[in-house]
């Protein structure tokens, strides 16, 4: 593990339009907030060109504990979570912008246990989440029952694994596309859900068998994505809460995640060996 400095050097793993965002706003902000970028990588390479400076650009990730870092983000896949999520928590705190990965239950103990043994923290952000601090607060109390979750979208901004949504034309309206466990959920729609799974590691007692989603395909949404939370507590307790995102048509992300999401970085200065919701 490297050693920690004042400045934290982050490294992006991701450059899709959120890790454009988080590297742009590291370039031009960070100096003032502490944060340095150490490397930024794509699949894609030549995507990184002219973009960043060439002795940023990490051309094979496998490489990664070449550069000094103390925070890595991935803003890219689950598949990256499984296939180096264990590696980075050897070397750096992780923030992991693709937490549906933790529906594996393998994985999960797996990162669980990396960031326990290397003393660094697995940080899961808050994205759409709304109120996830007071879920966890609730969930670790012990009196939290029950959580459910809505995810509501123009067709157009769904990443579907299945060819579910193949069929859909303008006007239909809305279309429920899947209820069940956030466990069964997210091989589903990986890109999609990831509020949900952040909803999952806050109700950590229910966990991701035991948190219920469900995503709605609405032809009406064409400026915003909504997310809807019901939570439920011991003696009656109830909370319902309706987050309206603005978001373009086709976008995965709606644009005040992006912001959230840059917060959720902020705040990833070591919380010990476990995982932290931000």
């Amino acid at each position: 593990m490297a050693t920690r400095s004042s400045t934290l050097r982050i490294g992006v793993v991701g450059y899709g339009h959120l890790g454009q965002y988080l590297v742009e706003r590291i370039i031009k902000d960070g100096a003032g907030l502490g944060l340095t970028l150490a490397f930024a990588w794509n699949r894609n390479p030549h995507k990184l060109k002219g973009l960043v400076p060439d002795h940023l650009i990490l051309e094979d990730l496998s490489a990664f504990k070449t550069r000094v870092c103390e925070v890595i983000v991935e803003v890219c896949h689950p598949q990256i979570v499984k296939d180096f999520g264990v590696q980075f928590l050897s070397h750096a705190h992780f923030l992991v912008g693709s937490p549906s990965a933790l529906c594996d239950p393998e994985l999960n103990q797996q990162l669980r246990q990396a960031a326990s043994l290397h003393g660094n923290t697995l940080y899961v952000p808050s994205g759409a989440l709304w109120g996830g601090q007071d879920i966890q607060r609730l969930n670790d109390s012990g009196a939290l029952t029950g959580v459910f979750v809505r995810m509501s979208k123009h067709p157009s901004c769904f990443r579907l694994t299945e060819d579910t949504l193949s069929d859909w034309t303008e006007g239909e309206g809305r279309r429920v596309l899947f209820r069940g466990s956030v466990a069964e959920l997210c091989p589903l729609a990986p890109n999609n859900v990831n509020t949900m799974a952040a909803v999952a590691v806050a109700a950590g007692t229910l966990g991701f068998p035991g948190v219920i989603g469900e995503i709605v395909s609405d032809t009406a949404l064409r400026d915003y994505h909504v997310v809807e939370v019901e939570v439920s507590g011991a003696h009656g307790f109830s909370v319902h809460t309706v987050r309206r995102n603005p978001a373009q048509l086709g976008a995965v992300t709606g644009s005040a995640t992006y912001s959230s999401f840059w917060h959720s970085l902020l705040v990833c200065k070591g919380h010990g060996g476990k995982v932290h919701l931000c």
